[in-house]
């Protein structure tokens, strides 16, 4: 009988934060890099090491009647089995409560959300993923236990999320470990759009005592998590935000 490799998978992969945790986590395990974007997936893998493979896997998380089907259809044509999921993909869009829509609503959720719980399910299926998994990873953010102007439905996504993550990680124990990791404000292709907001920016900056983040910082939480140096430790949120949320000051 052939022996299934083991993989990670990385959704998000394509730039940001997933495209810096693709390239760390190159060193240590075989990739299975999702975006929407091939070109762009294509430019994460030539970044990662070469000690291990990386698969691409092209998929609009939206379309989240296919994601089931998409990912049993990785894993058997593969003939791999999935150890370790790490959910980067987000999808945000700032707007007063009083302009969001149904279309918003949907996209955010599906994206933050839907697709994670989704994946989730297939992972620990014993007759899709041979019960392999041992743990997963949610990038959420900051705001998930946070209120902020404009950010109502992202934050409820997170939120979702991190509500998720507590209860698989008892439902899943002791075969899977389930955490958050929570980053403050890094500039990313996501995140843009408020980074060009310079009233917006000028009025985070002063919250952050130890400045704003880069995408490198998120990746050696994820990486500890991912480790059998956390093995005691599910169903936590582990927030880096360079002290945004202990800054109380007026």
């Amino acid at each position: 009988m052939e022996i299934k490799k083991k993989y990670a998978l990385i959704t998000g992969a394509s730039s940001g934060i997933g495209r810096s945790l693709a390239v760390n986590l190159s060193a240590k395990y075989n990739l299975i890099l999702h975006g929407r974007n091939e070109e762009r997936l294509q430019e994460t893998r030539a970044l990662c090491r070469k000690e291990h493979e990386q698969l691409i896997f092209k998929h609009d998380l939206e379309k989240i009647e296919e994601i089931e089907n998409a990912i049993s259809t990785i894993v058997n044509d593969h003939n791999l089995e999935i150890v370790h999921f790490v959910h980067c993909a987000g999808f945000l869009k700032m707007l007063p409560f009083k302009m969001v829509t149904v279309d918003l609503i949907q996209a955010t959720m599906a994206t933050n959300f839907i697709s994670a719980a989704l994946i989730a399910k297939v992972l620990v299926q014993k007759k899709i993923n041979d019960s392999a998994l041992e743990s997963i990873v949610f990038v959420s953010s900051n705001i998930s236990n946070c209120g902020a102007k404009a950010f109502s439905v992202y934050a409820a996504s997170k939120g979702a999320l991190d509500s998720l993550m507590r209860c698989l990680a008892v439902e899943l124990a002791p075969k899977v470990r389930v955490n958050s990791v929570l980053p403050g404000a890094i500039q990313t292709e996501m995140t843009k759009n408020m980074f060009e907001n310079t009233e917006v920016i000028d009025r985070m900056v002063r919250t952050y005592p130890l400045g704003f983040g880069r995408v490198e910082d998120i990746s050696p939480m994820v990486e500890f998590l991912l480790s059998e140096g956390a093995r005691w430790i599910t169903g936590q949120q582990f927030t880096i935000d360079g002290g945004r949320n202990i800054n109380i000051t007026g």
